[in-house]
């Protein structure tokens, strides 16, 4: 057999696993795709599909509608979740115990312009994009990929050769073609299990603005760590103004647990402990230090 042959069946295999859990979403105002990371009815998909939305409908691969409950959403990372009745239902596992590699093929499933349960095959692009989403808003760590990403595939699944999503389809640069964005499943993981507790993420608030940046080899042999998280801003009278964080600060851990991105520091906020956090530091001088901050509860 072929290697290109070998290729095919694999990928017609792997497609046909994945897409029983791919669901269309619809209501009034808009329609996308999303699918399902349980089987109690959890549905994934993305906050501008849902946004407004009074009667939403999942339509599930056999054709059938069912009525959708939104759970829970967080525009920062375009996620919500929606529920839906039922057991026993396909679902597809979020990859978050792995970070996506440039140049591995991808799969995007979804319903571009109503063309139901539509695939295209591509690769990693690029990792760790900022795109800006209006309103002040920009969305971090995103995976690009040249996986075809039309209207309505966002809240599609991007999955990997093992059939498992690495990411969650939501955006295009219409402008261009073959430039398309995934948030990241490790993102989706977090955030779409605080929605199904809380209904929506509340986020400590330190007063700063931040991008995630590669270290050099001097930086990266001092801190044990290949990526940081750059201080771009400090709000005036903000917890990280209070405990000495100045701009051009590269904080590289939080409490001890290495951080890459400014997802990982919302992740490390959220999900635990926000009284006080000790932050490994690489000066904006060059040296390594540690500061103690004490988040609030709102700006």
């Amino acid at each position: 057999m072929s290697l290109l042959r070998q290729l095919a069946d694999e990928l017609r295999e792997l497609i046909a696993r994945a897409v029983p859990a791919v669901v269309g979403v619809e209501h009034r105002r808009a329609q996308g795709t999303g699918f399902l990371i349980a089987p109690d009815g959890y549905v994934v998909t993305n906050a501008h599909v849902v946004a407004g939305a009074a009667d939403l409908k999942v339509t599930l691969r056999a054709g059938d509608d069912a009525r959708a409950e939104l759970a829970g959403a967080d525009p920062s990372t375009d996620l919500a979740v929606l529920r839906i009745a039922g057991g026993g239902l396909p679902s597809l596992p979020l990859a978050d115990d792995r970070k996506p590699r440039v140049g591995e093929i991808v799969v995007a499933v979804g319903n571009p312009l109503h063309f139901d349960r539509s695939v295209s095959l591509g690769v990693v692009s690029a990792l760790d994009r900022t795109l800006p989403a209006g309103r002040g808003v920009h969305f971090e760590g995103l995976i690009q990929t040249d996986a075809a990403i039309n209207p309505g595939n966002s809240g599609g699944p991007l999955l990997d050769a093992d059939g498992t999503a690495i990411g969650i389809n939501t955006a295009v640069v219409p402008y261009a073609q073959g430039i398309g964005f995934a948030i990241p499943a490790r993102t989706a993981t977090w955030v779409a299990s605080v929605l199904i507790r809380k209904g929506r993420v509340e986020r400590p608030y330190l007063g700063i603005a931040a991008r995630g940046e590669d270290l050099d080899g001097y930086f990266a042999r001092a801190s044990g760590s290949s990526r940081a998280i750059r201080i771009v801003e400090v709000a005036s009278g903000a917890p990280a103004d209070a405990a000495g964080l100045r701009r051009g600060d590269r904080i590289v851990a939080v409490s001890g647990e290495k951080v890459e991105s400014v997802d990982d520091l919302q992740r490390r906020l959220v999900l635990g402990d926000p009284g006080e956090l000790s932050l490994q530091v690489i000066r904006a001088g060059g040296a390594l230090g540690e500061c103690v901050v004490r988040p609030s509860t709102r700006p």
